[in-house]
């Protein structure tokens, strides 16, 4: 059935495995926090710890892995690092995710049908 269809399209093992890492990292709250701070702009681990609620151990534990996933970016002044998201892509999947909670949790409508999500999916804003 879907080979039939002359626009079907199926991403490959590799951008499949990224895309679950990227999600598996986001699943916590303090990254969610971390992240939508740092879309606000730059900030040290002690601010992020602070507007997260939680330890700057576990903030800056959060990060590395955050930094590795190539998620966030960090630069280096003096002994201090500032850490900043790493592009508008991060800002994308928070923004929709946090849309989606909001109207799943209040039972909104709004939500994007179907078919106008899958729409989205097949021309990305750039």
């Amino acid at each position: 059935m879907h080979a039939s269809l002359s626009d079907f399209d199926m991403p490959n093992d590799e951008q499949v495995h990224l895309a679950a890492e990227s999600f598996r990292l986001l699943a916590d709250p303090t990254r969610i926090k971390v992240l939508w701070a740092l879309l606000q702009g730059e900030s040290s681990v002690a601010c992020l710890a602070e507007l997260a609620g939680a330890a700057p151990t576990a903030v800056s534990q959060h990060l590395a892995k955050l930094r590795l996933a190539g998620l966030v970016k960090g630069r280096r002044e003096g002994t201090y690092v500032y850490y900043s998201a790493a592009n508008n892509h991060v800002r994308g999947l928070l923004a929709q995710a946090l849309f989606h909670a909001d109207h799943v949790d209040r039972d909104l409508p709004g939500a994007p049908t179907a078919e106008q999500d899958n729409h989205h999916h097949t021309h990305p804003a750039r």
